[in-house]
């Protein structure tokens, strides 16, 4: 019988999501929810990875599942094709990372890239909560409880899937052929792989206050697209200006498509002639600014749209939220029966056990 071809994504939820999440990883669950060719689409908010370092501050977190909720439904995740759940409500998830720990170092944990740029960003120092130091086999855990295939996500990730893929190859080597290991997919753009802020900064972050929000109004979207990061040196229409490093052609590459010039700019035939007469100069940023507001709008007012229409019901996407923890909890108490069998721990279903301790002692 084949093997199930079954995808886990998620998003921690500390805020609104952005348009990062959305060309990063939002964007192509969705293509790939409604492409057939995936059994299973489980998609998380992921709650206790935003507590390891909110510790102190749950409101924030709870205020923030639903908002990431909605942002899922407005971008077009179906409850129909995907199971949207919290983390948090599936206790499974807890046992596994506890019996996953013990197949990691501490050394391998701090090698970990995307966990040395993340404490550094927090400045966490020494002071580094065990829970955040931890949270890549806590992501291994999630992965692996739903027997996934298929992780798409943004390449900052990719040393987080690497470790998951390590702790499966290990566990499986001990204890025997139980868990599946997972292959990441990675946006197929390159532009998408991890979008600037609009101030041109490497990150696209809440805290540095440089994120296009999916739920942003038009007029948030406008300003935030003329005010965005250029070529510094571009300072009259006649300049030569530079492509490279330009916040404003990093997201045409991400977001236009050819038909975007027939509607918004019809002078030119391609992306590649615009950046060429950008370079060239006797292109003035306000122009391409203006070109990527047409492009952002048109993107964005649909998920807007949606988002407001959900909005009107929030018991309703309890309702989903409650329905999806239930049939995700299904699935990952089912994968850590196998991990106890596994591991021997299942003390109480082995009748083979039993009756072994019995002919001992019997014996005796």
């Amino acid at each position: 019988m084949a093997k199930e071809k079954i995808i886990l994504t998620g998003d921690r939820p500390t805020g609104r999501l952005h348009i990062g999440h959305y060309v990063g990883s939002l964007r192509r669950r969705v293509e790939l929810q409604n492409s057939g060719l995936y059994d299973k689409t489980f998609v998380f908010i992921a709650d206790a990875q935003a507590l390891t370092d909110n510790m102190e501050n749950p409101e924030k977190v709870r205020q923030n599942v639903i908002e990431v909720a909605l942002d899922y439904l407005a971008c077009g995740l179906d409850p129909a094709k995907s199971t949207i759940f919290i983390q948090s409500q599936i206790p499974e998830l807890c046992e596994l990372t506890f019996y996953y720990m013990d197949l990691v170092t501490v050394s391998r944990l701090q090698r970990n890239p995307t966990v040395k740029t993340e404490i550094q960003m927090r400045n966490f120092e020494t002071s580094i909560p065990v829970g955040f130091f931890t949270y890549p086999i806590s992501q291994a855990a999630d992965i692996t409880a739903f027997r996934a295939t298929t992780v798409p996500v943004g390449e900052d990730q990719e040393p987080m899937i690497e470790q998951a893929r390590e702790i499966v190859r290990r566990f499986n080597f001990i204890y025997g052929d139980t868990l599946v290991e997972p292959e990441i997919l990675l946006p197929d753009n390159a532009a998408c792989l991890r979008l600037p802020g609009t101030d041109g900064k490497a990150k696209m972050s809440k805290s540095l206050g440089n994120c296009i929000y999916l739920s942003d109004t038009a007029d948030e979207v406008q300003k935030k697209v003329k005010s965005m990061y250029t070529d510094p040196n571009h300072l009259r229409v006649q300049d030569p200006g530079k492509i490279e490093g330009n916040t404003v052609f990093t997201y045409l590459d991400a977001f236009c498509r050819p038909e975007h010039f027939e509607r918004y700019l019809p002078d030119y035939p391609s992306l590649e002639e615009l950046k060429a007469h950008y370079q060239r100069g006797g292109l003035g940023d306000m122009k391409v600014k203006g070109f990527l507001n047409n492009i952002m709008q048109e993107t964005l007012e649909p998920i807007r749209n949606r988002r407001k229409e959900f909005e009107k019901d929030i018991p309703a996407i309890y309702e989903m939220l409650r329905k999806g923890c239930e049939t995700a909890r299904e699935t990952a108490a089912a994968t850590l029966d196998d991990v106890r069998r596994a591991m021997k721990i299942n003390y109480f279903d082995d009748a083979e056990l039993i009756a072994e301790q019995v002919k001992k002692f019997s014996a005796e």
